[in-house]
């Protein structure tokens, strides 16, 4: 193989921040496909790179203590879906997670997506993704949809002036009319709590 594909990939790959995640479809400009993974391949063995699941690579963080550290969940998920063209939203106990709505770090990450279901195991911890309904997927990568699936996974009797508060406090212009527009594919009990959500601001 080509020392020049190797070279080509690595300078590629220093162009990113470390715990950047990508997959050989990243390097498509660069060459055929069976000489980038060959190159990615090599610069795996060398430690350069570190191979999470099949196809699917990280530029490691390094903590001068710690050393190398976890996969960033963000940066696996974009990567994946950059390579289908899917559109993912977190769901779940994650989503909750994310609007600090709840203090759990769940160990299953949980997607919905208009792709396959599949699941890929990072480390300890599991991506699972979910074959969803277009009316789910509809809010994909939006502020409301983030919400929309973080009060489902709370549930109604679950949501109160505590829960409001912290999503209060995460509310800005750009907040406000994602929920506007997208409030209408939540379920009714849920439109009414943005609603009131948004009638507070």
């Amino acid at each position: 193989m080509s020392q020049v594909i190797v070279s080509t990939v690595k300078y590629y790959i220093y162009g990113h921040r470390r715990g950047w995640c990508f997959t050989p479809s990243d390097f498509l400009a660069l060459g055929n496909n069976p000489a980038v993974r060959k190159a990615l391949s090599r610069l795996e063995k060398n430690g350069f790179i570190r191979r999470l699941s099949w196809g699917l690579y990280e530029y490691p963080r390094k903590h001068p203590k710690l050393g190398l550290l976890p996969p960033d969940i963000d940066q696996v998920v974009t990567a994946t879906a950059r390579k289908d063209n899917l559109k993912l939203l977190a769901s779940g106990a994650y989503a909750a997670n994310l609007l600090g709505l709840s203090d759990q770090v769940p160990a299953k990450v949980v997607y919905l997506t208009e792709g396959l279901s599949r699941k890929i195991r990072v480390g300890k911890r599991d991506i699972i993704f979910k074959t969803t309904t277009p009316k789910n997927i509809a809010t994909a990568g939006t502020f409301a949809g983030l919400v929309i699936q973080a009060l489902k996974y709370l549930g109604k009797d679950h949501v109160k002036a505590a829960t409001i508060a912290k999503l209060k406090r995460r509310l800005g212009k750009e907040e406000i009319a994602s929920l506007k527009k997208y409030q209408r594919y939540a379920p009714a009990w849920i439109q009414k709590v943005i609603q009131n959500l948004m009638g507070s601001k």
